[in-house]
C-alpha cells in the first residue's frame, strides 16, 4: 500500500488539489454547479470585484457557505504592495481569514506580475500573521526568494491569466517544483483538461484556476474534467512514467518465441 499523499496547505489537510476561481460565471447558480462538479475544497474570491457583505439569492457567502469551503481571498486588481496588503488586510477584518492569495500586478495588457512589490508585499502580510500564497512568474529565483520570504505556497503562471494558452514553459515549472520545499501550484493559464494534468505530471502539488471553467461552453462538464485531470495527472506523477526512448520496444520479450509458421 501506498503511502497517504497528503495535500497540506497552511498546517490543513485539504481532499481536493483543485482550488477554483468564483468569477466571471453567467449567474450565481452556475458558478455554485461548477464549483460543486470540480469538487475544490478551496475557493477564490476577488475582494475588489465581489460585494462579501451583500446578503440573498445572489450572494456569494449563502450560495458557497465558508462551512463547506475554505475561502482564499485574493488581491487581484491591485498594482502597488500598499494596495495589495491594505485589501488582505479587509479581508481578515471581514471574515478572519489569514489564508490568502497574494496577487500584484505590474502591466494590465499582460497581467503579469510584478515580482518585487510582490515580494515587498509577501514579506509585510507573513510579519502580520498572514499564510500567504504568492502569484508570480515561472522565474525559479523569484519562487525561491518568495519561499525564503515565508510563503506557505507559491504559484507561478503557466501563461497569461485568461489566456487559456496552457503550460509555455514547463521546464520552468519543472525547475520551480524541484527546488522548494512548500507546495507549488500553477496559477493562470490553464485552458483545458489536459494542461492540469500536465502541470499535475510536472509533479505540482495542485491547480488553480477560473476563466478555464466559466469560460468553457458546459462550465459544469469543464469542472469535472478537470477534477478528473487533477487526479490523473497526480496519479501519474506518483507512478513514474516510463523513459522516452528514440526508438521502438516490443512490449513482449524476443526470448523463447515460437518458431515462424511453415519454418
Amino acid at each position: 500500500m501506498q503511502p497517504a499523499d497528503l495535500f497540506i496547505l497552511a498546517g490543513k489537510t485539504y481532499r481536493s488539489r483543485l482550488l477554483v476561481g468564483t468569477g466571471k460565471y453567467k449567474s450565481m447558480a452556475e458558478t455554485k454547479a461548477a464549483v460543486e462538479a470540480s469538487g475544490a475544497d478551496i475557493i477564490t474570491v476577488a475582494l475588489r470585484r465581489t460585494d462579501l457583505t451583500k446578503k440573498g439569492e445572489d450572494s456569494l457567502m449563502d450560495v458557497l457557505s465558508p462551512k463547506d469551503y475554505t475561502y482564499l481571498p485574493n488581491s487581484a486588481g491591485c498594482y502597488t504592495a500598499e494596495e495589495a496588503v491594505r485589501t488582505l488586510r479587509l479581508a481578515r477584518e471581514l471574515g478572519g481569514w489569514t489564508l490568502v492569495k497574494l496577487e500584484v500586478i505590474g502591466d494590465p495588457k499582460t497581467l503579469y506580475p510584478d515580482v518585487q512589490q510582490t515580494l515587498k508585499a509577501a514579506e509585510i502580510l507573513i510579519k502580520d500573521g498572514f499564510d500567504v500564497m504568492a502569484y508570480t512568474s515561472d522565474d525559479p529565483i523569484i519562487a525561491k526568494r518568495l519561499e525564503e520570504a515565508g510563503c506557505v505556497a507559491v504559484m507561478p503562471l503557466a501563461s497569461p491569466i485568461g489566456s487559456g494558452l496552457g503550460i509555455k514553459n514547463p521546464l520552468n515549472i519543472k525547475l520551480i517544483v524541484e527546488e522548494l520545499k512548500v507546495p507549488v501550484l500553477v496559477d493562470a493559464g490553464i485552458g483545458t483538461a489536459s494542461d492540469a494534468c500536465i502541470a499535475m505530471e510536472l509533479g505540482c502539488a495542485g491547480v488553480l484556476l477560473n476563466t478555464a471553467l466559466s469560460a468553457a461552453q458546459k462550465p459544469v462538464v469543464m469542472a469535472e474534467a478537470m477534477k478528473a485531470a487533477v487526479i490523473a495527472g497526480r496519479l501519474a506523477y506518483r507512478a513514474g512514467r516510463m523513459p522516452m526512448r528514440e526508438s521502438a520496444s516490443a512490449s513482449s520479450s524476443n526470448q523463447g518465441l515460437l518458431p515462424a509458421v511453415g519454418a
